[in-house]
């Protein structure tokens, strides 16, 4: 059950409801989940819809690595919410349904796209190791280039965010069903 009752738009101060047609005239087209939460501080709200919207629509990364580092901190996180969202839009920007449903089981997929690998590997250390091995960050800042893994981090350290809110305020899926079980240790998805 949600811990704050969603707000009604018509009730919504001025600032609240700037941002709110912001949202709806943005990128995201829709106030869900976690914003419907940081709507009730609209000065935080301001703030973090900016990051999220560089991180999730303008970082270096192409869709296809964004979703799946998106992915990975959902499935540390064990955000039912998250994942029944970002799933399926890793699946439609090309990543393999096989590789989603084994980071949905807390496995560590082998890709045959070297990129998909190492972006995998490098998002897998931070969210669960909460740092990156000297091999893994070489081999990322080698491919990728150093904006690029500071947009991984980026995105790891926004949707932390969004996973917390999503947890504590009990904010329930609300897509299509797709399980996730239950995990203790996430040491199978590292290399």
């Amino acid at each position: 059950m949600k811990r704050i009752d969603d707000w009604i738009v018509e009730e919504l101060n001025e600032h609240q409801l700037e941002i709110y047609n912001d949202i709806l005239n943005g990128p995201r087209g829709c106030v869900v989940g976690p914003i419907k939460v940081w709507l009730n501080n609209p000065k935080f709200t301001q703030l973090a819809q900016k990051v999220g919207k560089y991180v999730r629509y303008e970082s270096s990364l192409p869709p296809i690595l964004s979703e799946l580092v998106i992915i990975i901190t959902g499935r540390f996180w064990s955000s039912k919410f998250e994942w029944e969202q970002h799933a399926p839009l890793a699946i439609k920007n090309g990543l393999k349904k096989k590789y989603v449903e084994k980071i949905a089981n807390g496995e560590r997929p082998i890709f045959e796209d070297y990129k998909q690998q190492v972006v995998y590997d490098f998002a897998a250390e931070v969210n669960i190791n909460k740092k990156v091995s000297d091999v893994t960050y070489k081999k990322a800042y080698n491919l990728l280039g150093k904006n690029s893994i500071i947009d991984i981090v980026a995105i790891c350290g926004y949707y932390h965010l969004i996973c917390m809110t999503l947890n504590v305020f009990e904010i329930p899926a609300e897509g299509f069903n797709w399980e996730l079980p239950e995990i203790e240790n996430f040491n199978k998805m590292l290399p």
